[in-house]
């Protein structure tokens, strides 16, 4: 990323001019990214003998992206994978979004080889509540047009509304679940300490 502005704090300690001490301090770079044109500010600590490679950047903003608790591996990575392309291409996004869902439909033992079909089979069975099939179906229908050119163009004004779909859906299917559960161990383990 271009560096588009730096501060630093001088933190060097004892008396320089005499030799004592070293040079060092933390640093503050905006950084460019050259893929979405958005800014980032990280900060790092230095020391004159240090090594380039031995620096260790940490991200101020934007903050750290917080994903759903209690997701699978493969979910999880089909998560990532949809955030990372978000702020690059709305189209993209959509569409991986629409694959995650997928994935999460066989996660959940779907059968069907088509997501419409898939998303009925479980609102069927009882593995999704038909209410929860509406929100997977927005999320369906905008990586359908994210993947059809003669379908439209989705921007950055449709990103929030994708990712608020798909976050609910995993909240309720993973993040509900897992924190029920975490909630039950921790209330067993009081419980016992009690007795």
């Amino acid at each position: 990323m271009e560096i588009s502005a730096s501060a630093e704090v001088d933190e060097t300690w004892g008396d320089s001019q005499m030799g004592y001490g070293p040079n060092m301090g933390t640093s503050y770079d905006v950084l460019k990214c050259p893929a979405c044109l958005k800014i980032n500010i990280v900060t790092y600590f230095w020391h004159e003998d240090m090594e380039r490679n031995e620096i260790e950047y940490e991200f101020l903003y934007p903050p750290e992206k917080a994903y759903p608790l209690g997701l699978p591996d493969n979910i999880l990575a089909a998560y990532k994978a949809s955030e990372d392309i978000k702020l690059r291409n709305a189209n993209a996004y959509a569409i991986l979004t629409r694959r995650m869902l997928e994935t999460v439909c066989i996660e959940h033992g779907a059968k069907s080889t088509q997501l419409a079909s898939m998303l009925k089979e479980l609102a069927d069975n009882g593995a999704i509540p038909q209410n929860l099939v509406k929100v997977a179906n927005g999320i369906k229908n905008f990586g359908n047009i994210g993947a059809h050119a003669g379908s439209g163009e989705l921007g950055e004004q449709e990103l929030p509304i994708v990712s608020a779909l798909a976050t609910a859906l995993l909240e309720y299917l993973y993040s509900a679940p897992y924190l029920a559960a975490l909630a039950e161990s921790k209330l067993t383990k009081l419980r016992s300490k009690g007795k």
